[in-house]
């Protein structure tokens, strides 16, 4: 498969397709609730796992799942060597560095600070990256869409912290904030051209950038002396609740988001993924929680936004 730029990458979105367009967008928030709910499971694993070790053992079990999954399907398509490479770049990049420098990053400056960076810049550098590689061109109505879902998203992200905690910025941070994005950009657009131009299915193009990511997680632990276990193994609570996580947040939103790369343009389904705040909001207030007035309009801005990406 010949990779390159200027390349019609999304024909099939030109050739007249809006219904799977339309699927893919609803993949794409697909992915953003199951995020949602996996960020309320992860949260209890921060005193037992390093970044890089839940990233690891995530990985590990979600990349079980899928390959016992596809045990039993009935695979007619076996990609080429081309795309497994490209398929384990994507996820090398997107996964392993791009997770790993999303940590780096929360671990120099405040949530929201490293959420508000990653989740503007992301969209934006997956569109320019997108019409550079994969000549997808946005409309102004698309591109006013993901504005105002960005807007909307930004408001909920300072909305949780204000009064509470100050938008801590460093240089390091902002530098691994502003990697991560790039990782996620490029990961999305390597991606998206390989499902574009093959027949693989969901599942093992799932399963092939997972396995990117978990190699290359792997590897940084090793050349960087951690430990591959969490501090308290032995404890069963602990890894149902991985298990929970790893469910909902890599082995199904891995389903939904490489359908949505499949069928809608990489900029839109990045912006759309960035709607996963809005619903860990509404999880939240399910949960009792109080919403401040800022967070509830921000959130409407975004849900407008939403409806005009899916209908432009």
């Amino acid at each position: 498969m010949k990779l390159g730029i200027w390349k019609n990458a999304h024909r099939r979105y030109e050739e007249g397709c809006p219904v799977m367009v339309i699927y893919g967008e609803m993949a794409a928030i697909a992915t953003a609730i199951c995020w949602s709910i996996s960020v309320m499971l992860f949260r209890y694993l921060g005193t037992n796992f390093t970044p890089l070790t839940l990233n690891l053992w995530k990985g590990l079990l979600a990349s079980s799942g899928l390959g016992i999954v596809l045990l039993f399907t009935n695979v007619t398509y076996f990609p080429q060597s081309s795309e497994i490479v490209w398929l384990l770049l994507s996820g090398a990049i997107g996964i392993g560095i791009g997770d790993t420098a999303f940590f780096s990053a929360l671990n120099r400056m405040s949530e929201s600070s490293t959420l508000l960076l990653t989740e503007t810049l992301a969209p934006v550098l997956t569109a320019l990256l997108a019409m550079l590689w994969l000549a997808e061109w946005l409309s102004v109505w698309q591109w006013l869409a993901m504005a105002i879902i960005l807007f909307g998203v930004d408001l909920v992200i300072r909305s949780r912290k204000k009064g509470t905690q100050h938008f801590e910025v460093s240089f390091s941070g902002l530098n691994f904030a502003a990697l991560a994005a790039l990782c996620q950009a490029i990961g999305a657009v390597i991606g998206r051209d390989v499902l574009t131009h093959s027949a693989i299915d969901s599942i093992s193009a799932s399963l092939l950038r997972l396995l990117g990511g978990l190699i290359t997680a792997s590897l940084i632990i090793l050349f960087s002396g951690k430990s591959f276990l969490p501090k308290q193994a032995g404890q069963l609570s602990t890894w149902k609740i991985l298990a929970k996580a790893t469910f909902f947040g890599t082995f199904l939103a891995m389903i939904f988001q490489t359908l949505s790369f499949t069928y809608a343009p990489a900029a839109i389904v990045q912006a759309l993924f960035a709607s996963s705040i809005i619903f860990t909001l509404l999880l939240s207030w399910f949960n009792g929680q109080q919403i401040t007035r800022n967070a509830f309009v921000g959130s409407s801005i975004a849900v407008v936004g939403v409806f005009l990406m899916m209908l432009f």
